[in-house]
């Protein structure tokens, strides 16, 4: 029909965007490439996988924490 979303839009599933926070347990919903598109662009090169990701954070090259439950740096 025109005027209509081609796939329906499931309100119960989280919108997977750049830079939104996420609680613990959306984090172990989401893939490892779900969780690569919640990254900035400049930093996607250095998430190592959710597998290696304590308490939903993750050390990148400079020894800068990134933790997706604050969707930043954890010393901001």
């Amino acid at each position: 029909m025109p005027g209509h979303p081609p796939h329906p839009v499931r309100m119960d599933e989280p919108r997977i965007r750049v830079g939104r926070a996420i609680t613990p347990e959306q984090f172990e919903l989401l893939s490892d490439e779900q969780l690569a598109r919640l990254l900035p662009r400049r930093i996607r090169e250095f998430f190592p996988g959710k597998d290696f990701c304590a308490d939903g954070t993750f050390y990148l090259h400079d020894g800068t924490v990134w933790s997706f439950y604050k969707a930043g740096f954890l010393d901001e």
